[in-house]
């Protein structure tokens, strides 16, 4: 064997890297047993009630005390901190976790519009942005080309330069600039803040104290993936995540101010006869004296006293109803020139107790005549950091200014304290993202020094929440969740405990068979495995790679895949042994004669993978990685490192080795059967399904999951001894959300999954809470629980009703889904077409092994609809089920290559034979290996559909159809399209 070296070299470089790895894992484990042992110590004295919260934080203060100091050195080398090795280690993924998964849209539409400036307004430009979010939703391509093409169709004799000239953030700009040479600029610009968003907001995760958070970028459509293992406060992080962070400093009014009380009561006038305010107050709510305005804002001085700066009060629930009414031309004329209506950052607190209410303030501030900009923004901030009130002691934050802002800030300061010596007080504003977070007075001097403090009534958390936001800096774009997942701690242990078991009982299996029908061979191609098992884990930790449900049910995969290489060895061998040749030859002529089906095979698969990376998201990009790495990995421990063991126990050892056992030496050797006769009963019977499955498709369809349709989706576990029936818990529920909702069992009686339209197109922070809280409500009508809502959405929620898990995929998110869904697949079949035709240089060969996949992918879909409510587990088409049809396309040429190349060696062995019978001597002959890969792979699959779990059945499922049916398809479908093709359209193949 050449390059026995190399292979050394190579191997003895893995091991390095593996060894390295665990060397990162075990200081990391050490400390964390240490912080385990050190929060227990510190809540001995905790209440039983509050012990969960109080262990947690005490884990957190011993792991962040300890986060930058050197844990562990490699002498000469370097150092480590517990940081620095975390993020050397594999991640676990949050289905492996616990935590929150959030895809965001980078909002690319208000990009446009400031680069438009004035000409935003333009109804042309309107109506192509409005189109543009509407194409988007069913095109591939980024939001700017879109928007291009829509105001070409809108606007096609108007030019792009009418809009965007004199914009100074696009750069030189004329009349003259080309549609083309503006949509460059535009998309140049867009992947310019696109990329600061992403940075940005990389460093506000990092300030958030998330352990191994993985943040990317799918550059090519504006959006960012963030997986924050660990996050036990969901609300937290949306707020954390969404915040622009747009600081602002602004004069204020005062409600008694002239115009401005007065103009409340006239505004309420002018809208009392306005019948769309009304309708949207609701009519019955409206008070006799009363109009749409003043019936849902209790006004300052009206029944309740509050500061001067504050307009009046109002439930949560009503102000987006008045700040709808307070926008409208006839009212906002009866107000003072320039006023701006903000509501306070948080609800009124009881100063007694301490208590929020439901009641939010309204405020009015003052822009000036010429700009309707800030007088002061948030760019100005160079520092800003947690400190208290030394009168109250509450947690505050203070600001630094850089010079620019220190002079403005004296000026506005000087202004408010020279009102107050005049004995007229003024109060500056300060407001983030729109809200009031303060509105103090100044009663002690203008503030020369450029610092100031903002207080608002903050827990320490939302106080260094919001001076880490205001320090990293405003957001170049907004961004939205389209996608959000939330994974509750116990979940993510069972997961990983189910996966393990997987792994091991997957290696177990085929360990048995290997060492009981291949013998010595058998015993080579586990140690082969082992490496492969543990490069691939080295690997994966050295690339930062995340590890997901999915991604373990890639391993779990390759062990299946990973011994077929040497199942076509073996048999090879066996067959070289038969036909009387030595045995240092025959596993010499075995492995040059399998080379062949091996790489063929394991391309095909390797070509599904870099799909998976490319248009997957989230866990299902992780599995392509795995699979990726998992077939690599395979093709240097199942062939080289194989054959190098090998050699060096029958060469350097000069030991005898056996690839069977007495009983398993000539099984299918003699096969003689005439496949070729049977075909018409394959066509009919393959026909048939297909039919039947398509009829199924379109009249019954499919179970399509949130992945496919949008929607919010809750797993909910409910006590043991409810006997809540399915259908009356559906019935409370969609009674509670108003509209449709899907109940369905998961894997057990108590376990239910419920997925609701509800508010899906609200992507506010404040969404997750309403449609939670109408979950809860339909829950305790249909169970009777006690259970407060708060306890309910807690991550920590022992009580035996409780929330599980939680994930909402927008409505464009799903249309995304869907169409990268059908794109991987043609892809996938397209570039196996081309690859087959380049390796057989026949089209016969391509076309027949890409209907006999497309055959086994149709199949496997059809059985999802045809047995829709026949199986006790919901067959949900989700992106996991895509992975499988994909996985499925690659796999399943496996066998029909290996078929497909003892044709072509037949063929040119035996030219004047019939071709039927150079067929049938084919598959015959190919038979053992056809059955063998396919029964490891099964193997493996079994166990993963038996034990994976609830969330990795449908796709250990799938497979176990899909490679069945790819093993029939191999025989009696590829090789009979291809062998009528060729007599079809050639004397010969």
């Amino acid at each position: 064997m050449e390059g026995k070296g190399l292979i050394k070299f190579f191997m003895s470089l893995m091991l390095v890297v593996s060894a390295v790895q665990l060397l990162y894992f075990i200081p990391t484990r050490r400390e964390e047993r240490k912080a385990e042992e050190y929060a227990q110590t510190a809540t001995a004295a905790v209440p039983e009630v509050q012990k969960t919260d109080a262990l947690k934080k005490a884990r957190a203060q011993y792991l962040d005390s300890i986060s930058n100091e050197t844990i562990f050195k490699i002498p000469m080398l370097a150092n480590y901190s517990y940081n620095d090795l975390k993020r050397q280690q594999l991640n676990m993924g949050l289905d492996l976790k616990g935590g929150m998964s959030v895809l965001l849209e980078v909002d690319v539409k208000e990009l446009l519009a400031s680069l438009a400036g004035r000409n935003a307004t333009d109804p042309d430009f309107q109506t192509a942005i409005a189109n543009a979010q509407k194409a988007q939703s069913n095109s591939q391509a980024n939001f700017v080309t879109v928007f291009v093409t829509e105001f070409k169709k809108i606007a096609p004799n108007k030019k792009l330069s009418r809009i965007f000239q004199g914009s100074e953030a696009l750069g030189t700009v004329t009349i003259e600039t080309s549609d083309g040479e503006i949509e460059r600029m535009l998309r140049s610009k867009a992947d310019q803040t696109v990329e600061l968003t992403f940075k940005m907001l990389k460093e506000r995760i990092d300030k958030l104290g998330v352990v191994q958070p993985n943040v990317s970028l799918d550059a090519n459509r504006d959006l960012i993936l963030v997986e924050m293992p660990g996050i036990d406060n969901p609300g937290r992080a949306r707020k954390f995540l969404q915040a622009s962070a747009q600081l602002e400093f602004w004069d204020t009014y005062r409600f008694t101010d002239s115009g401005v009380s007065a103009g409340f009561m006239q505004a309420d006038k002018i809208l009392k006869g306005d019948t769309t305010a009304i309708v949207a107050v609701d009519s019955a709510s409206l008070a006799s004296d009363k109009g749409p305005l003043l019936s849902l804002l209790s006004l300052n001085g009206q029944g309740a006293n509050f500061y001067p700066t504050v307009m009046g009060v109002a439930d949560k629930t009503k102000r987006d109803a008045i700040t709808a009414m307070l926008a409208k031309e006839e009212v906002k004329a009866v107000f003072p020139k320039g006023i701006q209506f903000f509501w306070s950052y948080k609800p009124t607190q009881d100063p007694t107790t301490r208590e929020f209410s439901s009641q939010y303030e309204l405020y009015a501030i003052k822009s000036s005549a010429t700009s309707d900009k800030a007088p002061l923004e948030g760019d100005v901030i160079t520092k800003a950091s947690t400190t208290q009130d030394q009168n109250t002691g509450e947690p505050q934050v203070s600001l630094t200014m850089n010079a620019f802002g220190a002079k403005k800030w004296a000026e506005m300061t000087q202004r408010a304290y020279d009102g107050n010596a005049e004995g007229k007080q003024r109060e500056i504003a300060i407001v983030l993202d729109d809200q009031v977070v303060t509105a103090p007075g100044l009663r002690n001097g203008p503030i020369t020094g450029g610092s100031s403090v903002i207080s608002g009534a903050f827990s320490t958390e939302e106080a260094v929440d919001l001076a880490n936001i205001l320090e990293v800096g405003k957001l170049p774009a907004k961004t939205k969740i389209i996608q959000e997942s939330n994974v509750g701690p116990s979940l993510g242990e069972e997961n990983i405990n189910k996966s393990l078991m997987s792994l091991f009982l997957g290696f177990l299996l085929v360990l048995g068979f290997m060492t009981l029908y291949y013998a010595g061979g058998g015993i080579i191609s586990i140690l082969a495995l082992f490496f492969n098992i543990l490069f691939i884990f080295g690997i994966l930790s050295s690339f930062g790679t995340v590890l997901t449900l999915p991604g373990i049910a890639g391993i779990v995969l390759t062990i299946g895949m990973a011994v077929d290489a040497n199942v076509i060895i073996y048999e090879r061998i066996k067959e070289e042994l038969r036909i009387g040749k030595s045995m240092l030859q025959a596993i010499q002529d075995g492995y040059k004669n399998s080379y062949s089906a091996i790489i063929d095979g394991n391309f095909t698969t390797l070509i599904v993978g870099f799909i998976l990376t490319y248009f997957g998201l989230g866990p299902i990009k992780g599995f392509g990685v795995v699979l990726i790495v998992g077939i690599l990995s395979t093709l240097f421990t199942a062939v080289l490192l194989s054959r190098l063991m090998i050699d060096w126990w029958t060469k350097d050892k000069n030991r005898s080795m056996s690839f069977s056992h007495k009983w398993s030496a000539n099984t299918f050797a003699n096969m003689n059967f005439d496949w070729m006769s049977k075909r018409k009963y394959a066509y009919i019977f393959s026909g048939t399904l297909v039919v039947l499955g398509l009829i199924s498709a379109f009249t019954r369809g499919f179970d399509l999951g949130v992945d496919f349709k949008g929607g919010h989706s809750y797993n909910i576990q409910l006590p043991r001894t409810s006997t809540v029936s399915l259908d009356k818990l559906g019935a409370d529920l969609s009674t509670a959300f108003g509209t449709n909702t899907i109940v369905k069992r998961v894997d057990t009686d108590n376990t239910f999954n419920v997925v609701t339209s509800y508010k899906i197109e609200d992507s506010s922070d404040k969404a997750y809470e309403e449609v939670t809280t109408k979950l809860y409500e339909g829950l305790k009508v249909a169970t009777g629980t006690q259970l407060t809502v708060e306890k309910f959405m807690s991550p920590d929620n022992t009580d035996e009703l409780k929330l599980v898990s939680y994930s909402k995929v927008g409505p464009t998110i799903a249309d995304d889904i869907k169409n990268s869904s059908w794109i991987a697949a043609i892809a996938a079949l397209l570039l196996i077409f081309l690859y087959i035709l380049v390796r057989f240089v026949k089209w016969q060969y391509s076309t027949g092994a890409v209907l006999a996949t497309a055959h086994d992918a149709i199949v496997t879909l059809s059985l999802f609809s045809l047995l829709r409510g026949m199986v006790p587990w919901s067959l949900e088409i989700d992106q996991a089920l895509i992975a499988a049809i994909l996985t499925i396309i690659g796999y399943s040429v496996n066998d029909t290559v290996i078929v497909f190349d003892r044709i072509r060696e037949y063929t040119k062995l035996y030219p004047n034979k019939p071709i039927d019978e150079v067929y049938n001597g084919a598959i015959n002959s190919t038979f053992a290996r056809t059955i063998f890969t396919s029964l490891n792979v099964l193997f493996v699959v079994i166990v993963l559909f038996i034990f994976g779990g609830a969330s990795i059945k449908n796709f250990a499922f799938a497979l176990l159809i899909g490679i069945g049916f790819g093993t029939y398809s191999s025989v009696f479908v590829a090789t009979s399209i291809m062998r009528d093709l060729s007599t079809r359209f050639s004397k010969k193949a």
